[in-house]
């Protein structure tokens, strides 16, 4: 497993600065840093992106950071599978996708321009039935996925209960992380921490610079975080009230680190880049130099591989080998609506008609439709980390996206006279 930092990115950011001064560095040439796939425009660029919290990036900074991890933050890499899980061309794809939007009639074109879509994946019975890109990024292209992070870490539970790392998702947080003993956390469990409910107080407002998420960009070790979240107030009984916490997913990616005892990216590569079978390779973003992994962001990975964590969850981690990765009932169990909240399982955001998904601030999500066998998965750079009125336009253009599946189905069988098989 390499970790991509030091001494590679550490020396690419010595070079990006030196290309933006116009000196250069002896030996450069020798070394993994990628200068030449640089412009001095863009290197000047990245200089200003480290001096940047990643939730203030402008849409040039966004384009560029997206794309290139291990340049302004540390990553541990996934490797590609030898045997990826296969995802053929459907021998029918969508030609048109229209839906109702804001009193008209919109169509593909107008969702990618008007909500900067990077990437737009559509997979119906195993197959592809769409698959469009912007900005230059095309199949092998990885991409950053913020909280859809968070529901891969919520199958990696399920992995390490199947291994019998962890005995149920009821043993206590400090069982793993005995520092927190005497904090809001004492007497939290797994369960309650999957389910957002842990009752510890924390600011979710991405906008807000003052907000606990906002300080969370400046977290550099798992240490910087164990002595935050140990600081945190408890404002209700655990399990009783549901908040949207990034601190403890990242809390949840050190208990499962501190169970199985390997880093993140050590495990999810055995057990789902390797083990499910992922194609393209990925990354995932750490806290700082060789510390662990951001537990609840920032995997990089293809859009064809979102498209597989999908099928991940909606196989309950069964291969195409037909291995079971997951414990029988996992997904069941994980997608059941919390008691504190009806519209959150174990990382897994609900719908009340059995559909689910993985959501990333910015336009990132994976959408899965157990009873039409639908998923849609989507790159993004919105203009603003989340709200309202973007999300009620994915979720009319989801609606479009799953009628045109639909309907492709409907024309191919009825025109046809065929049964539906």
């Amino acid at each position: 497993m390499k970790v991509i930092f030091a001494p590679r990115t550490i020396f690419t950011l010595l070079s990006i600065f030196l290309l933006v001064s116009g000196c250069s560095s002896p030996g450069a040439q020798e070394e993994d840093v990628r200068q030449d796939a640089f412009t001095e425009e863009e290197a000047q660029l990245f200089a200003e992106m480290r001096e940047t919290g990643i939730l203030s990036w402008t849409p040039e900074m966004q384009l560029l950071g997206y794309r290139s991890p291990g340049v302004i933050n540390p990553v541990r890499e996934l490797e590609a599978s030898h045997e990826p899980y296969p995802l053929p061309e459907a021998e029918e794809k969508i030609t048109e996708v229209l839906y109702l939007y804001d009193d008209g009639v919109r169509d593909l074109g107008y969702y990618m321009d008007q909500m900067n879509a990077a990437g737009i994946l559509v997979i119906k019975d195993g197959k592809i039935l769409l698959e469009e890109y912007n900005y230059g990024n095309e199949p092998a292209t990885t991409w950053i996925t913020f909280s859809v992070t968070k529901s891969v870490l919520s199958m990696m539970f399920g992995l390490a209960i199947a291994d019998g790392y962890i005995s149920s998702v009821d043993d206590l947080v400090v069982e793993y992380l005995p520092e927190l003993k005497g904090s809001a956390y004492d007497g939290v469990t797994i369960e309650q921490v999957l389910r957002m409910s842990s009752g510890v107080a924390w600011n979710e407002d991405y906008a807000d610079p003052d907000s606990d998420v906002s300080a969370m960009q400046y977290m550099h070790s798992e240490v910087d975080l164990i002595n935050y979240v140990k600081e945190l107030d408890r404002v209700a009984e655990p399990g009783t009230q549901f908040n949207y916490n990034t601190a403890e997913t990242n809390l949840a990616g050190s208990v499962l680190k501190a169970a199985t005892g390997m880093y993140l990216t050590e495990y999810a590569n055995d057990r789902i880049w390797q083990g499910f079978g992922m194609e393209h390779d990925a990354s995932w973003n750490l806290m700082g130099e060789n510390e662990i992994e951001h537990g609840g962001c920032c995997i990089n990975a293809s859009l064809r591989d979102y498209g597989r964590i999908g099928l991940m969850a909606l196989n309950n981690g069964v291969n195409a080998q037909g291995d079971e990765l997951l414990p029988e009932g996992w997904m069941q169990q994980s997608l059941e609506p919390a008691p504190s909240f009806g519209g959150y399982g174990y990382f897994w955001w609900l719908q009340d008609d059995g559909r689910y998904a993985a959501t990333g601030i910015f336009g990132q999500h994976i959408h899965i439709n157990p009873e039409e066998n639908l998923i849609i998965a989507m790159h993004g750079k919105w203009d603003r980390a989340t709200g309202s009125d973007l999300s009620a336009h994915r979720r009319a253009f989801i609606e479009g996206l799953t009628d045109a599946a639909r309907n492709l189905s409907g024309e191919a069988c009825c025109s046809e006279g065929a049964e539906v098989e």
